[in-house]
């Protein structure tokens, strides 16, 4: 009997990052991070239900710029709109102004 290749396990990829959505539930704080693909990546953040909202806030940004830096190798900058609802916000995110252009087929 033929063995099939094992396909090794690849980090999946993480689109360029261009929204946040963070919300504050019974559970802790979530987020969901839109992307210039299409894509989505949610999850939640080591933020206490208790802190300040200013801290979850930051937290996400820190998490964006992280995984910007990690798989697209440029630096992020995320601005906060106005809250329209209790606990919820939303941001825009943006490349850095000092970075050089993305590779050819991961623009944003």
């Amino acid at each position: 009997m033929t063995r099939r290749k094992k396909d090794r396990k690849r980090r999946p990829t993480f689109g360029v990052p261009k929204g946040i959505v963070l919300l504050a539930t019974p559970e802790g704080w979530r987020m969901s991070v839109l992307t210039v693909e299409g894509g989505m990546l949610c999850g939640g953040l080591d933020v206490s239900i208790g802190a300040d909202p200013q801290a979850a806030r930051l937290a996400a940004a820190v998490k964006v710029a992280e995984l910007a830096r990690e798989f697209h190798s440029t630096d992020v900058e995320v601005s906060w709109d106005p809250p329209q609802e209790p606990w919820s916000w939303t941001a825009q995110v943006t490349r850095a102004a000092d970075n050089p252009p993305l590779a050819p087929g991961t623009e944003g």
